[in-house]
C-alpha cells in the first residue's frame, strides 16, 4: 500500500472529513514558490503555505540554521533551562515588537491562549475578576477553545460548538469604541487582528479605529492584544499592521512567518509593565508550558529567518507584489459571481457572492499550474516575497481565467432556469 492510500485510510486533514470529501494532493518535493506533485506536476504556490513560507521554499539560509541546530542540541525542556537560539530570538523580537516580555509557544493558535491568559492573570493581579474580551465580528484567532472563544460564533467555521464556547462581546469595526466604553468593567481586553481580518473574511480596514482602541484601552487600563499571526513580518506592507496607525499594543501575538514555514514556532510579546504586575502579584508566575515551548530548532530557523527578512528589501519586494495583484486582479471587476476586489500587501483578494463556484476555481487553477486553496467565498492569494514577477502572473492569470471561466457557467446556469 503507497502512502497515497494510506493517508485516505488514517489522515484526518484539517477542516475536512475522514476519508475526504474533497481532492488531497499529493506532494513529492519543493523549491523556491513550487510544489511539485508526485505525478511531477509542478504548481506555482500561491498560499505561501498558509502564508508562512515568505522565502519561499528550500531556502539555504535556514536549511543551514537547522542542520547547524540539529549537530548541536535539537531540542531540551525549557522549564528550568535556557539556551542561546532561544534568548537571542527572544531580544530580536524585543527590539523588533518594542515588546520587552517573550513568551514562546508552539503554534499561534497557543500564543493567543497564552494572551488570553495572560490578560486574565494581569486583572486578578490587579484585583479585578474579570474573563471575558470584546473582539470583532468576523474574527478568527485560531483553533484551540479560548481561541475559539474570540472568533465570531456566528460568522465562523467554530459556530457549531455553540454554548460551550466561552461568552465574550463582539462587535464591529465601526462600533468598537462605544462597545468599549460600554463594558470596559466586564471585559479583560480588546483582541483584534489589525487592519486586516484573515481568515475570517480577508476583510480590509482603515486603520483609523486602532487609535481609538489603543486609547480606551490605556484610559480604562484594559488590555489591547493585537493578533498579528497573519499580518505580521510584512504581510500587509509593514512588519507590524499596527504600524499604520502607529500604536503599540499591550500584546502582539505572532507565527506563521516567524520560521518562514520551516518549523513551527509562534510567540506573545508584551510589555514589562504586564510581565512585572503579574510576576510581583501573588500569581507570581504565568501558569502555562508547552512540552516543546523554545523549541532549539525552531528558535535558530526563527533568528536565520528575521535576519533574512531584514538583510533584504521586503518592503520594495511586497510594493510590488501588491502593485500586480491591483492591476491584474481588477480585471475582474464588472464579473457576475464577483463581489470584491480587494489587496494589501502581498495580499491579494477575490470575493465571490456566494462559495458555490469555489472547488471548481481551485481546480481550474491547479490546471493552469497553480495551488490556491478557497476559503468559502473567497479565492485569495499571499505570496512568498521571494516570488518572481512571472510566477505571481501566472498566479493573477490563473485566478482570472478559473473565475471567468466559473462565470460562463453562472451565467448558463441561470439561463437554464
Amino acid at each position: 500500500m503507497n502512502y497515497i492510500e494510506l493517508d485516505k485510510k488514517h489522515t484526518w486533514h484539517p477542516y475536512n472529513s475522514l476519508p475526504t470529501k474533497t481532492k488531497i494532493l499529493a506532494v513529492k518535493k519543493t523549491f523556491a514558490q513550487t510544489i511539485v506533485l508526485e505525478d511531477g506536476t509542478e504548481l506555482v504556490d500561491a498560499m505561501s503555505s498558509w502564508w508562512s513560507a515568505i522565502h519561499g521554499y528550500n531556502n539555504p539560509k535556514l536549511i543551514e540554521a537547522l542542520e547547524k541546530q540539529a549537530n548541536i542540541m535539537p531540542h531540551v525542556m525549557f522549564g528550568g533551562l535556557t539556551h542561546e537560539p532561544a534568548a537571542v530570538l527572544c531580544e530580536k523580537l524585543a527590539k523588533l515588537t518594542n515588546l520587552p516580555s517573550i513568551f514562546l509557544a508552539d503554534s499561534g493558535s497557543v500564543s493567543v491562549e497564552v494572551a488570553l491568559k495572560t490578560a486574565i492573570l494581569y486583572q486578578k493581579a490587579k484585583g479585578k475578576n474579570v474573563n471575558k474580551f470584546i473582539a470583532l465580528e468576523n474574527a478568527y484567532h485560531g483553533d484551540t477553545l479560548g481561541c475559539m472563544g474570540v472568533c465570531d460564533p456566528n460568522n465562523s467555521m467554530h459556530s457549531l460548538y455553540g454554548e460551550y464556547l466561552p461568552n465574550n462581546i463582539f462587535t464591529s469595526v465601526e462600533n468598537i469604541e462605544q462597545a468599549i466604553i460600554k463594558h470596559h468593567k466586564e471585559v479583560a481586553g480588546v483582541i483584534l487582528e489589525p487592519v486586516v481580518q484573515g481568515a475570517g473574511g480577508m476583510k480590509i480596514h482603515k486603520p483609523d479605529y486602532l487609535k481609538r482602541v489603543r486609547e480606551l484601552c490605556t484610559k480604562y487600563d484594559i488590555i489591547f492584544i493585537a493578533d498579528e499571526i497573519a499580518t505580521g513580518f510584512g504581510h500587509t506592507g509593514k512588519m507590524w499592521a499596527c504600524e499604520y496607525a502607529e500604536v503599540i499594543p499591550d500584546i502582539l501575538t505572532i507565527g506563521k512567518c516567524l520560521t518562514g514555514g520551516m518549523m513551527t514556532l509562534a510567540a506573545m510579546c508584551t510589555t514589562k509593565q504586564i510581565s512585572d504586575t503579574i510576576s510581583n502579584s501573588e500569581i507570581g508566575v504565568l501558569m502555562h508550558g508547552p512540552t516543546f515551548m523554545g523549541n532549539a530548532l525552531a528558535c535558530s530557523v526563527a533568528n536565520a529567518s528575521i535576519d533574512l527578512l531584514l538583510e533584504s528589501n521586503w518592503q520594495e519586494k511586497v510594493s510590488n507584489i501588491n502593485k500586480i495583484f491591483s492591476e491584474k486582479l481588477s480585471s475582474l471587476e464588472g464579473i457576475e459571481i464577483v463581489k470584491d476586489i480587494r489587496t494589501i500587501g502581498a495580499i491579494g483578494v477575490v470575493e465571490l457572492n456566494n462559495p458555490d463556484f469555489a472547488q471548481f476555481i481551485q481546480d481550474e487553477c491547479v490546471n493552469q499550474g497553480v495551488w490556491i486553496r478557497p476559503f468559502g467565498k473567497l479565492i485569495y492569494s499571499i505570496v512568498a516575497y521571494t516570488i518572481t514577477n512571472e510566477e505571481l502572473n501566472k498566479i493573477c492569470d490563473a485566478m482570472i481565467y478559473a473565475v471567468k471561466k466559473a462565470n460562463i457557467q453562472f451565467k448558463n446556469m441561470e439561463q437554464d432556469r
